[in-house]
């Protein structure tokens, strides 16, 4: 799926989304990514959103409170699914919102809340 081209200078957009990969600033992950406004990681995440650990999320809770998010989406792959809340309990211990959905799901929200302006981190799983 493509998306509008969107300028904003939250920071990169999240430009195609298809089940296997997803294309940020021209480029295609192939693998799960971080992506915010003052984060692009690459090869992030297990490839199963089963395998998902409290580690995988421990580079969001290094960010300076300047630069941390207000919400994550983590888009579990092509279906959604929650994780035991404790992988994520630190972020919201932090007053960092957490939401689950599908990767789709969570490409889409992502643009629009960036575009809003709002400190936001798309934790991205690709199937």
């Amino acid at each position: 799926m493509r998306f509008a081209e969107f300028d904003t200078d939250a920071g990169p957009l999240i430009e195609a989304y298809e089940s296997d990969r997803v294309q940020i600033g021209g480029r295609q992950y192939t693998r799960g990514v971080l992506v915010g406004c003052e984060l692009l990681l690459a090869d992030w995440g297990p490839s199963d959103p089963t395998a998902l650990t409290a580690e995988h999320l421990a580079p969001l809770l290094e960010l300076v409170p300047a630069q941390a998010p207000q919400v994550v989406l983590l888009g579990t792959g092509n279906r959604q699914h929650f994780p035991d809340p404790a992988i994520y309990g630190a972020l919201l211990d932090r007053g960092i919102g957490v939401e689950v959905m599908d990767t789709g799901a969570a490409c889409r929200t992502y643009n629009i809340i960036a575009g809003e302006g709002r400190r936001v981190v798309a934790a991205l799983l690709i199937d």
